[in-house]
């Protein structure tokens, strides 16, 4: 596009879009909460939290809640994760993102996590899946929230740490779970 004296503008289109994050999967009796940064696209296009077959949160939750979760049907999987105690959402309400990395994120909202706590009285502990999701996080509860907060190695398959020493992370939830 050309302007005045010949001068060239040039027009950055980007193809990122705007994308949000689902609705909290909670209950008023969630002692465990799991947070991610933002769904990937394979989530997102599916609309189901964790879709991309080779992230490895339902195998980790799994262990975690000695229930099985991966044989299950999507909305029987959430229903086994609330009986259990645990909730879960991300800490991006909404951001521009080129792909599914959490480095593309760009322009986000944050989640309001102070507001979700107020309504889950039994609330203990919050997890967060990946750097990203516990930076933006944290940066909300603060170490004043009363919850334990607890950083854990990330479920994608982006990040390479193998599964057993994710596990031996993940696996600290586990006393949060007990009534």
């Amino acid at each position: 596009m050309s302007g005045p004296a010949g001068i060239r503008h040039v027009v950055e289109v980007s193809d990122s879009s705007l994308q949000h994050c689902f609705a909290p999967v909670i209950r008023p009796d969630t002692r465990l909460l799991l947070l991610g940064s933002l769904p990937g696209a394979v989530s997102l296009a599916q609309s189901r939290y964790y879709a991309h077959p080779r992230n490895q949160f339902w195998r980790l939750l799994e262990a975690v809640i000695e229930r099985p979760l991966t044989p299950l049907a999507y909305e029987a999987r959430l229903v086994t994760l609330l009986d259990s105690g645990v909730g879960l959402w991300d800490t991006v309400a909404a951001a521009t993102r080129r792909g599914s990395l959490d480095a593309d994120i760009r322009l986000h909202t944050a989640s309001d996590l102070v507001a979700l706590d107020k309504t889950l009285p039994h609330l203990r502990a919050i997890g967060f899946n990946g750097g990203t999701s516990a930076r933006i996080g944290r940066a909300q509860l603060g170490e004043t929230s009363g919850l334990d907060l607890i950083d854990l190695p990330s479920s994608s398959p982006a990040y390479t740490l193998p599964f057993e020493r994710k596990l031996e992370r993940w696996m600290g939830l586990r006393p949060y779970l007990r009534q």
